[in-house]
């Protein structure tokens, strides 16, 4: 697998990660066989150590450090919330012109964070597909702007307002997420990590990163009006 680099200095680099690849191994997928991490070392021929984290089935931006001192820099940036982060989805409805999403997460051990989102839409689009109240199906094209990093927290967010992102399992629709695969062969989850500001370690200076969507969510905009 040959990772699509999008930035590099002596300090850091940066993927372009595809839907469907692990950052790094983990229990829960026991049988995958490629992750980011080893195949980013691989390419390179060094050591790498994952800024922050992704998720599987998100892609996008992905920053790596190539060295410890580094790495420990750019984690207490991204655990300060201090690296500025921004997603496109493709959610199921219209969304509000803009909005901010105020709702506590719970954790695995039961406990609740904090948890904001900001968003603005950018395209609403309607398809003739009826669902069961409307002869149509909506949906909308959303920047989101996490200010909080929990886990999932733009997937579960998104869900909480209604407007799911389409693909994603479990917090989505399974309804809309069957008509997908059937309709469009789609199955991928329409996230994608689309740029990343944040101050560079040692120079100070102000980087930032931006990465186009991969061709099926360009192609999901494409066959829903969504085209940006």
């Amino acid at each position: 697998m040959e990772l699509e680099i999008i930035y590099q200095d002596e300090q850091l680099i940066a993927i372009n990660k595809p839907n469907g690849l692990l950052v790094h191994r983990s229990e829960i997928a026991g049988d995958v066989m490629e992750f980011a991490v080893q195949e980013l070392r691989n390419q390179i021929g060094q050591h790498v150590f994952p800024a922050h984290r992704l998720d599987r089935k998100t892609s996008g931006v992905l920053l790596f450090s190539l060295n410890n001192e580094t790495n420990k820099l750019m984690q207490r940036q991204f655990a300060e919330n201090k690296v500025s982060k921004k997603y496109l989805a493709i959610v199921r409805g219209f969304t509000d012109d803009e909005g901010i999403i105020d709702y506590p997460l719970k954790k695995e051990n039961g406990s609740f964070q904090e948890a904001i989102t900001a968003y603005r839409t950018l395209k609403k689009g309607e398809i003739v597909i009826p669902d069961q109240r409307n002869p149509t199906s909506r949906y909308s094209l959303v920047e989101v702007t996490p200010e909080t990093g929990r886990m999932h927290q733009i997937r579960r967010h998104f869900a909480h307002i209604l407007h799911p992102i389409i693909g994603d399992r479990p917090h989505g629709c399974n309804k809309q997420n069957k008509i997908f695969k059937e309709r469009f062969n789609m199955t991928t989850m329409m996230l994608h990590a689309l740029e990343a500001t944040f101050s560079h370690p040692h120079s100070k200076k102000e980087i930032t990163i931006t990465t186009r969507p991969p061709a099926e969510f360009l192609r999901m905009c494409q066959t829903l009006g969504l085209q940006f």
